[in-house]
Parts: C-alpha cells; sequence; structure tokens
C-alpha cells in the first residue's frame, strides 16, 4: 500500500490527464496504480476474483460472484487529486460470498491508512478505532457527495435532499471521496453518511468492512440491507440508523 500510495501522491507523478465527458477525470495514475495493486495480488493470491473501476470502465461490467474477489478503486478521489486537494486515497476491498472481509483505504497525502478484517476489528494507522456516541441527529455532523451527473433533474434531486437534511443535523461535509467518508464514519470524526449513484463497489469494497468493525452499520439509504452492487450506501453509529432512515425517507 504505501508503494501504492507514493505513486498516487501529486509530487511524484505526471498527471496525464485524459479529459472524459462531463466532469469525471481519469488520470494515467490510475490506471497505473490499479495494474500495479493488481499484479502484487495476482502473486500472492492466483485463484481470486479481481474486479477494478479501470479495468471496468475499459471492458465492461465484471460480475461479482460468492468467490474471493479484489475490488479495488486505486484513486478514490481524483477530481480532489487532480485540484491538490488533499482528500484522496486507494481502496481495496475482499469479499467472500459477496460479503466485505477485509478492507484496507490508504490516504497518502496525509498518510492515513485505514484497516478493518471481519470479526478482528478496525485500526488506523495500527490504534483502534470506534464510531461516534452521538445520538441525536441534530447534533450530527452529515457527509454527502453529489455525484458528478449535472444534468437538471439529478442536480435539483440532490439540492433538495441536502436542503432537507440541513435542517435536521448539526452541518454537513462533502469529502470528493465515498471511502474516507466511510472512513470517516469509523473513526468518529462523522456521524451519519449517504451517497447515491456513486461509481461501483469499489467506492464501498473497503470502507463498509472499517465502518462495521468500529462498532458502525451500513445499509440502504431506505434502511434496506446493503447491498455492495447497488450504488447506494448509508452509514452510521447504531444509536442514528432508525433516525437517519427517517429523515432520508421519501428522499431515497
Amino acid at each position: 500500500m504505501e508503494m501504492v500510495g507514493w505513486f498516487c501522491h501529486p509530487t511524484f507523478v505526471s498527471l496525464g490527464l485524459i479529459f472524459m465527458p462531463g466532469v469525471d477525470l481519469v488520470t494515467e495514475t490510475d490506471k497505473a496504480c490499479e495494474e500495479l495493486i493488481f499484479n502484487h495480488l495476482k502473486q500472492l493470491y492466483p485463484t481470486h476474483k479481481f474486479i477494478g473501476e479501470e479495468t471496468t470502465a475499459a471492458y465492461g461490467t465484471s460480475e461479482l460472484t460468492d468467490e474471493p474477489t479484489w475490488i479495488v478503486d486505486p484513486l478514490d478521489g481524483t477530481t480532489n487529486f487532480v485540484h491538490g486537494f488533499p482528500f484522496v486515497c486507494v481502496s481495496i476491498g475482499l469479499t467472500i460470498g459477496k460479503i466485505p472481509t477485509i478492507g484496507v483505504v490508504f490516504n497518502p497525502i496525509i498518510n492515513e491508512l485505514f484497516t478493518g478484517i471481519r470479526g478482528k476489528g478496525a485500526f488506523l494507522n495500527g490504534d483502534p478505532i470506534k464510531v461516534s456516541s452521538q445520538t441525536e441527529l441534530i447534533s450530527s455532523l452529515l457527509a454527502t457527495e453529489v455525484g458528478t451527473k449535472r444534468d437538471k433533474e439529478t442536480v435539483d434531486e440532490s439540492t433538495n435532499r441536502i436542503k432537507s437534511l440541513l435542517f435536521k443535523v448539526r452541518s454537513l461535509r462533502m469529502s470528493g471521496s465515498c471511502a474516507l467518508n466511510l472512513c470517516g464514519i469509523a473513526c468518529g470524526r462523522l456521524d451519519i453518511f449517504f451517497e447515491l449513484g456513486f461509481g461501483g463497489p469499489w467506492d464501498v469494497a473497503g470502507g463498509a468492512v472499517i465502518v462495521r468493525e468500529a462498532g458502525g452499520v451500513v445499509f440502504d439509504p431506505s434502511g434496506a440491507d446493503f447491498d455492495i452492487t447497488s450504488q447506494r450506501v448509508a452509514a452510521s453509529n447504531p444509536f442514528l440508523k432508525d433516525a437517519f432512515v427517517d429523515a432520508l425517507r421519501h428522499m431515497v
């Protein structure tokens, strides 16, 4: 992870930007990091399956099966990376039976390594972490994202959701990284988080394990069970889940 992280560090890379339609950005760094990660994991686990953001974009959707599968986002927060905003990370998750089992999220810019193994706890730079103890929604710090789509309907839906929620929480943050938002829940910096329409399972595979191992809950914003392939996620501590789901009702 450290090798990949330093490869992502803006000081040590040439961006080689490829501008895609809309506001999404893809860099040569994404592709090179993913190849580096996959090559290493394939040497260690030759029988496992692999799903990556960049390979999926290039070759089409990869089906998630019950077999052990490594799911990788080589650079979550690409727009942040391009602008020099320090909330970027490498996210790696292992699913077994489609259940997130191992999670690793590394922000090389501020040198924070989040890890979690199912049944073994969650850690930040080796120290145990846990979710917040907040019990009141009105005192909670909310994180969400608005995505990359800029059609009027999508923008209106996003802004209306945010406007409604701002009356029910203390304040709002947008880090630009789904994986780091989940880690923010896990270490208690954030109290509640939801996002709709993110890129794919690579955005949540690592962070979901870390939240759960830190004592948090990960679920569909409707309150239903979390589906890693749905492009819908919410997370909180256990005390806030019911109130948060109620606040999101009819908006998701």
